[in-house]
């Protein structure tokens, strides 16, 4: 009867070491990516990449690093993702000392008296200590997956950065984008103003009709309706930038349109290389880590808990006999508790934390999917702006000899005010749209450099 004790011991011990062994696991990063991350349709370059250049060095212009500089020290947003960090290593370090036993000094004291006697005083003054026994990982697993919080916390702070630093430097080069369209509809508000004034010329002269002046002015009048309008413009941009900088709303310094050139070909690196920079992704793969740690956490609740506890300290009341002084009081403890039965809520929990990891790593998939393709948008962008642009500076180039010609027709009566109207505005409209698509063609390099994970440093 004892044998088969000892062997029925023996079995649960064993059974139970065999069942507990994957809840000391450590979580393993996910590092490997699709070879079509990028997308077929985009070629890629070789090992390095636009991501390896610094951002001081990708945005040469002295006046967007001031204004740069500034957003990291002052943005409101990036200094709570800093505090955020400071917030999880503190948890991490409670974590970490979880190995320890905790102490509390809890003194008391009181004054009794039985059937009229005199009052006495009675006192003590215990140390207390508590300890959690790692048995089945559980204090390591906490340390665990504070590690992990404290990770995502760091990257969600790299991340506030690097999206503080692109959205900077778009606001920058919309200003100059604003500026550029500024310039050129007070060159065509000089230009048209002196069409009109030979329109009322060659009208006084009766060499034209007065519908002509009319359409003409409304024409010069649209013009200035449009100066306005980009001047109100600008003045949202500097109040939004402002607002960046954690600012009051002031003029922004800045460099003419043409301080950021266009690369003439990019190198993206490799899919690889993406997943070890991508700011997003290595927050997805520590948020999964996190999804591990607490399914692990769940896994430990079946089994059982060890804790140590004890006292030291002086005390005059032992039994009813009253010591005084008092007399050294010692007292120490160990609880064993196995769960047996929680209504549902351990199974439940296990099985919602299982379900909660798979979610995780559904959701890590679709952010390298987001990223390769977050990655061919900007890179066909770029691809696109400068294809077009060669077509638009020749455009700019026809157009404008071509309201120099009719022009000078118009001038001779030889052209009428329809043809010169739609060489005023088709011109404009070309030297418009080149300006737009140069900031397209900026807009879409500044995205790809931190698509793929550009330094912030």
């Amino acid at each position: 009867m004892i044998m088969n004790t000892k062997n029925m011991l023996a079995a649960a011990i064993v059974g139970l070491l065999l069942t507990s062994c994957g809840i000391y696991n450590k979580y393993e990063s996910k590092g490997t990516a699709p070879a079509d991350a990028f997308g077929t349709d985009v070629a890629l370059g070789g090992e390095n990449s636009l991501a390896d250049i610094s951002w001081r060095e990708f945005f040469a212009d002295p006046m967007l690093q001031d204004l740069i500089d500034t957003a990291l020290v002052r943005n409101t947003d990036l200094k709570s993702a800093r505090l955020a960090i400071e917030k999880s290593e503190a948890s991490l370090k409670a974590a970490r000392l979880g190995y320890l036993p905790s102490f509390s000094f809890a003194p008391q004291g009181g004054v009794g008296s039985f059937n009229g006697s005199p009052a006495s005083w009675t006192y003590s003054l215990p140390l207390q200590m508590s300890w959690d026994i790692e048995i089945f990982g559980n204090i390591t697993t906490q340390k665990r997956k504070a590690e992990a919080l404290m990770m995502q916390a760091r990257h969600r702070e790299e991340s506030v950065r690097a999206n503080l630093i692109s959205t900077v430097a778009q606001q920058y080069m919309m200003l100059q984008i604003l500026d550029r369209q500024l310039e050129i509809l007070m060159m065509t508000d000089s230009l048209w103003n002196a069409s009109l004034e030979t329109q009322k010329a060659l009208w006084e002269n009766g060499k034209t009709y007065s519908t002509a002046v009319n359409q003409m002015e409304s024409s010069y009048l649209n013009v200035k309706s449009q100066i306005v309008d980009v001047r109100r413009n600008i003045r949202s941009v500097e109040n939004s930038l402002c607002r960046l900088l954690a600012r009051s709303s002031q003029p922004v310094r800045r460099a003419q349109w043409g301080s950021f050139v266009l690369p003439d070909n990019i190198a993206c690196g490799v899919p690889a290389g993406m997943l070890q920079r991508r700011l997003d992704i290595r927050i997805a793969d520590f948020v999964m880590a996190e999804a591990f740690y607490n399914t692990q956490e769940a896994r430990q609740a079946f089994y059982p808990k060890l804790s140590l506890s004890g006292l030291v300290g002086w005390t005059n009341n032992a039994g009813g006999v009253i010591f005084n002084p008092g007399a050294l009081l010692l007292n120490a403890a160990a609880s064993l508790m196995q769960p047996i039965f929680a209504r549902g809520k351990i199974i439940a929990n296990k099985k919602i934390a299982s379900l909660n990891e798979e979610d995780m790593k559904q959701k890590y998939v679709q952010t390298v999917i987001n990223a390769g393709n977050q990655v061919n948008e900007a890179l066909a962008d770029y691809q696109t702006a400068l294809e077009k642009h060669a077509f638009y500076h020749r455009q700019v180039e026809v157009l404008q000899e071509a309201y120099t010609g009719t022009h000078a027709l118009m001038e001779s009566g030889k052209a009428s005010y329809i043809e010169v109207l739609t060489a005023q505005e088709t011109y404009l409209n070309a030297q418009l749209g080149e300006a737009m698509n140069m900031y397209k063609g900026a807009q879409a390099v500044i995205a790809l450099y931190i698509a793929l994970g550009g330094s912030t440093n």
